[in-house]
């Protein structure tokens, strides 16, 4: 007699013996719940160049975004765009400077990081909403080890680009908003 239908196992997202608070940097890519498109709109086609428009949610990512670095030290924004239904990130994580916060240390690493960045941000969300509870973002995220400047480079290249290629994106969603497609682009600089 069965319980039921065998349920795929979930495979560990996370590399296994690898130290996440290790310094280096990381392209990180977060989802929204169902990839539903709400964090951005894009508005114009054709010749003209698209007008990029945050959505609330989308505005309230990056203002948490930007807040990382104050929350943890050792995070810098190298880059970072932000789709209709997903965030891409290219992350550093450098020593810690001489005047600890609570977040510093050696638990201070990626895994925490995003932590509070879905909650904070999924708080916010909520509260913008009149909701609780509800969740913003997919349970887990990708994440790649950036090895040297050639693995950097071509995932700051892939990051620049995506927006251009939304409509061939794996993530990509068509919406009725708007034009139809949908992207918003938050780029830093390297040198800060």
């Amino acid at each position: 007699m069965g319980t039921g239908p065998e349920l795929p196992s979930r495979k560990h997202p996370r590399l296994r013996d690898y130290d996440y608070s290790r310094n280096g940097v990381y392209f990180l890519t977060i989802c929204t719940r169902n990839r539903a498109p709400i964090l951005s709109e894009i508005v114009g086609r054709g010749l003209a160049p698209a007008e990029v428009r945050l959505l609330t949610a989308g505005r309230i990512a990056a203002e948490e975004m930007e807040n990382l670095p104050k929350r943890f030290p050792r995070v810098w924004i190298e880059a970072s765009v932000i789709m209709p239904n997903h965030i891409h990130l290219l992350l550093s994580l450098r020593a810690a400077g001489a005047s600890p916060r609570p977040t510093d240390g050696k638990d201070s690493g990626i895994v925490d990081v995003m932590r509070v960045f879905k909650s904070l941000t999924t708080r916010r969300w909520n509260q913008w909403n009149g909701t609780q509870g509800r969740p913003l973002w997919q349970t887990s995220y990708h994440d790649h080890i950036i090895r040297d400047d050639n693995d950097f480079l071509n995932h700051w290249s892939y990051l620049n680009n995506n927006p251009a290629r939304w409509a061939e994106d794996e993530y990509y969603v068509c919406t009725t908003k708007g034009t139809g497609t949908t992207w918003a682009f938050l780029k830093r600089s390297r040198r800060g």
